[in-house]
């Protein structure tokens, strides 16, 4: 791995655990404003709790050493998580500012994704992009 690969891999993995780290702790306290999003997006209030704990576990899943198979779990969670975020703003109306926050976590997640480095890789995963 080239020290340009290692820091671009580095920068964006710190910033999406903190990013997914504060959405999360903003949807485990429940946060009036983060319920009313929810609301109007039409789903449950219960789903912050569930996203805050997948996004907590995501984030040390992503940090730790080894595991990598979790690791690959991790992103597709992430990507799952993000993208519907993006859907379901665009299946209210939402204007362009409300999805600044999911498509960067989302952007976030595919850089830290390519750019992990080998000992981070489940063996063979990598071949669609060669």
């Amino acid at each position: 791995m080239t020290k340009r690969n290692k820091i671009i891999y580095w920068i964006a993995t710190i910033w999406l655990a903190l990013g997914m780290v504060s959405t999360g702790i903003v949807q485990l306290i429940h946060m009036k404003e983060e319920v009313a999003l929810f609301t109007r997006l039409g789903y449950p209030a219960y789903l912050l709790t569930i996203l805050a704990v997948w996004k907590f576990l995501g984030v040390v899943a992503v940090l730790i050493p080894k595991y990598p198979l979790l690791k690959e779990w991790a992103y597709a969670g992430f990507f799952f998580t993000m993208s519907g975020a993006v859907f379901s703003h665009l299946a209210v109306g939402d204007g362009a500012i409300e999805y600044f926050g999911p498509v960067l976590l989302l952007v976030l997640t595919g850089l830290s994704w390519y750019f992990r480095p080998a000992d981070r890789k489940t063996i063979g995963n990598d071949e669609f992009f060669e």
